[in-house]
């Protein structure tokens, strides 16, 4: 089984921040579960770096566009590095291979007569890098996006048939059986799609001829390929599209491409056109989630509430930074993030829930067992409940791409837990029932080990450190994708009896 998901191509006229860090981490979230669950995982991301506004950044910055790009593109490297992001590629829409086969896809288009040259004077947003339709603007005239009046241009460009592909794509975007069914989430953004597709389509410029920083349209170098379609080819050349004997190009189509709202109509309508009309596959499926403000406020440079992934990490840890970035807001609609919610999120799932069970089951067998796991049948109820929480409720969000709902299923299998400790009150039984106490410890550590498996997309370097604490033995992922595949294999649980807890250190200090 193949999964191919993507992020967006990041644009490079600015630093990655935590808008970037939602979207990537997410996709990072769903391609380690498919891991776990036994698909064969393409995960790629990338940065797009044509266009007039990397010339205009690069020219601030006093680099050439390439010194620029080459600069910008390490940090979101970085940045994934720094996160611990699992993409298994990453596509810079400057690198050689993308050039040359993003020039191979327009010029199928214009040997199909798909492509066709006109002159053409329109609006155009600067911060789109894109014309704009009058019917698009707000009520002042402005881009919705960047709240700027739009300047008219005229320019003679190459446009693809766009409006040739109203039909076929309404088709394959409603009917849920057609065997290239376009699925577009949340169901609120395929709507609006559709309403959009049913007023009709123009064609599109797919070049411009004004811009030398991008790649040359292959039937005419007086001509650059458009930004937007350079970057959305790069999905494909990604992974060695057209290269026959490349094992990659197998992944094809993609499962999942996920982004925010603002591009959903280029990847739902433009980009699909674009393969159907060259002979290719379009997307499974398509995922955007909302925007978000910061305190309130959209983030803004100016305004300084800008949050990098290296200030989450600084103040909560890698781990923690990925679990809070995608855990604190619905995956899908618009939210707002701030610094305190996310310490209150913090606080309550990490250091009064996950944080607390590890120290107080690792103190009661330090207590009761001096730190080894005893010899008991296991009495697998409290293992039931939460393998059925997990494999119902966090499963079946996993599966929908609510990636936050998935955490809450997370924090009620550890409450599951908590809950029963309260009610056998072990500290009681140490008194009046030691054969008791064993089963009721015994049971608690395996069904917290059976969390850690799906705690794992989130938390992998915690989920580990906590798996080893608890005594149980071997590679966590590699135990998750074993029991994944055979779960009847670990009935009786994942810690053996006589192994030996390991001290547990403070993994979540509250937040004041």
């Amino acid at each position: 089984m193949k999964f191919y998901i993507t992020t967006p191509i990041y644009y490079l006229n600015d630093a990655p921040h935590i808008g970037h860090s939602y979207t990537t981490t997410a996709a990072d979230i769903m391609a380690r579960w498919k891991r776990l669950k036994g698909y064969d995982v393409a995960f790629v991301t990338g940065t797009d770096e044509h266009g007039a506004k990397i010339v205009a950044a690069a020219k601030e910055k006093g680099k050439s566009p390439q010194e620029f790009v080459d600069e910008m593109s390490e940090k979101f490297k970085d940045a994934w590095k720094l996160l611990n992001i699992s993409n298994t590629g990453f596509i810079r829409t400057t690198d050689a291979s993308h050039i040359k086969n993003s020039q191979d896809i327009i010029q199928i288009l214009f040997d199909k007569g798909l492509i066709y040259k006109k002159k053409y004077t329109a609006l155009y947003c600067v911060g789109c890098e894109k014309f704009i339709l009058e019917r698009d603007l707000d009520e002042n005239g402005c881009c919705h996006d960047h709240k700027t009046k739009p300047q008219l241009q005229s320019e003679e460009n190459y446009f693809f048939k766009l409006s040739q592909f109203q039909e076929i794509l309404l088709e394959r975007i409603l009917d849920e059986k057609h065997k290239e069914h376009i699925e577009i989430q949340p169901m609120e953004r395929r709507n609006e799609i559709i309403g959009k597709l049913k007023l009709g389509l123009d064609d599109i410029s797919v070049s411009r001829a004004t811009l030398d920083w991008g790649i040359p349209v292959p039937f005419d170098k007086n001509h650059t390929i458009y930004v937007w379609v350079d970057a959305l080819i790069s999905y494909i050349t990604a992974i060695g599209y057209p290269a026959k004997n490349n094992p990659l190009s197998d992944f094809w189509p993609a499962d999942i491409h996920l982004m925010a709202k603002d591009i959903l109509w280029f990847h739902c309508v433009i980009w699909p056109a674009i393969l159907i009309g060259a002979g290719l596959a379009a997307p499974k499926k398509v995922y955007s989630h909302g925007f978000f403000t910061i305190d309130g406020d959209k983030m803004s440079k100016t305004i300084g509430n800008v949050i990098s992934p290296q200030a989450l990490v600084d103040k909560f840890g890698v781990d923690a930074a990925r679990y809070l970035t995608v855990s604190l807001i619905p995956f899908g609609p618009d939210g707002d993030i701030s610094w305190s919610g996310l310490n209150l999120k913090y606080n309550t799932d990490l250091a009064n829930n996950l944080g607390n069970l590890t120290s107080r089951l690792n103190k009661m067998f330090q207590k009761y067992f001096e730190g080894n796991i005893p010899s008991v049948k296991h009495n697998g109820v409290l293992f039931e409940k939460a393998e059925q929480v997990l494999n119902e409720d966090f499963a079946k969000e996993m599966d929908a791409f609510q990636i936050h709902k998935a955490s809450d299923a997370l924090q009620k299998a550890l409450t599951l837990i908590n809950q029963q400790i309260e009610n056998d009150a072990p500290w009681t039984l140490a008194k009046t029932d030691m054969e008791k106490l064993k089963e009721c410890l015994f049971s608690y550590i395996q069904s917290f080990d059976l969390i850690l498996l799906y705690l794992f997309p989130y938390m992998p370097v915690i989920s580990q450190k906590i798996w080893d604490i608890n005594g149980a033995q071997g590679n966590l992922e590699e135990i998750a994708k074993d029991y994944f595949a055979n779960p009847k294999k670990y009935k009786d649980g994942f810690s053996k009896a006589g192994a030996k807890l390991q001290a547990a250190e403070v993994l979540f200090p509250r937040i004041q």
